[in-house]
């Protein structure tokens, strides 16, 4: 009986939250501008497929072409077109970086959700493994483990980059369990006999789910650059595969003869990265109970 209140608080929250959201220009605008790169990377490679175009063909005729009618972004040394291989490197740029963020929040929220649940030494002691872990330097463990496991597989740079990324995602997890742990909808569901888990993930996690979706929202281009660091040490995707940040790596030795293959993947990383955090900026203000009030 307690619980439809509480769903009806929600919706009504969740509406409020999407009419502040909605007033905020900005984050609207960075919104469309980022499903604009999504849609250009999915579709963009077929398209030039069906003219004639792909972003691993190699012509040396046309090698360190600048910019152009048929080549917009111009071509690299070895004659593939830079918008294909932009828009090819897009789609794994963004795949590493939504699969990354699932598998931390996956990671992270579980942990935090548990350790604030379950209370006393079983939090306790989870809480420190996760600060023992903070101490770790992340990007040198995932350089070492790569390396010890000599391999640059796809699936083994996902599960890296998540599993690091999720240890401050159980932290706010933990936090927004904790606040919501002792409410009234949580008691009357025990008083009917609701197994912890249930109550956990059926009833508490939903209610928890602003911080949560406003975090996740600010990791994707703090792991989205942490891959292209990766990339530009040479251990993240590799040929004939390309990412933005091997595309960076690539352009920043050509700069000074070949400027264009830095700058346009450089201006398109660069604009999903502040389209993202423009976004998580604005569900962080639609969504903060300070401003609801």
């Amino acid at each position: 009986m307690s619980a439809a209140p509480a769903t009806e608080r929600k919706s009504g929250l969740w509406h409020d939250a999407w009419r502040r959201l909605a007033k905020n220009r900005a984050a609207i605008v960075s919104l469309w501008v980022f499903a604009g790169i999504v849609v250009a990377c999915l579709i963009g490679p077929e398209i030039g497929a069906w003219l004639g175009i792909d972003a691993t063909t190699i012509n040396t005729k046309i090698s360190g072409h600048s910019p152009s009618g048929s080549h917009w972004f111009g071509t690299d040394t070895l004659g593939r077109d830079m918008l294909m291989r932009t828009l090819t490197g897009g789609r794994i740029a963004i795949t590493v970086a939504l699969v990354s963020t699932l598998v931390a929040l996956f990671i992270g929220v579980s942990w935090g959700a548990i350790a604030a649940y379950a209370g006393g030494r079983i939090d306790f002691v989870m809480m420190r493994i996760v600060d023992v872990l903070y101490g770790f330097p992340t990007v040198a463990f995932v350089i070492v483990i790569m390396a010890v496991l000599g391999t640059n597989s796809l699936f083994v740079l996902f599960a890296l980059i998540g599993g690091i990324s999720w240890l401050t995602m159980a932290r706010i997890a933990r936090g927004a369990v904790l606040s919501l742990r002792n409410r009234e909808f949580v008691e009357a569901a025990r008083a009917i006999g609701v197994t912890p888990l249930r109550i956990l993930f059926r009833h508490i996690l939903p209610n928890a789910s602003g911080p949560i979706i406003i975090y996740a929202t600010l990791a994707l281009p703090a792991v989205m650059l942490t891959e292209a660091f990766l990339s530009f040490l040479g251990l993240g995707v590799q040929a004939p595969l390309a990412s933005w940040g091997t595309l960076v790596t690539e352009g920043s030795s050509q700069i000074l003869v070949y400027p264009w293959l830095l700058v346009f993947p450089a201006m398109v990383m660069s604009t999903t990265i502040l389209c993202l955090n423009f976004v998580g900026d604005g569900l962080r203000d639609a969504l903060d109970p300070r401003e609801q009030r």
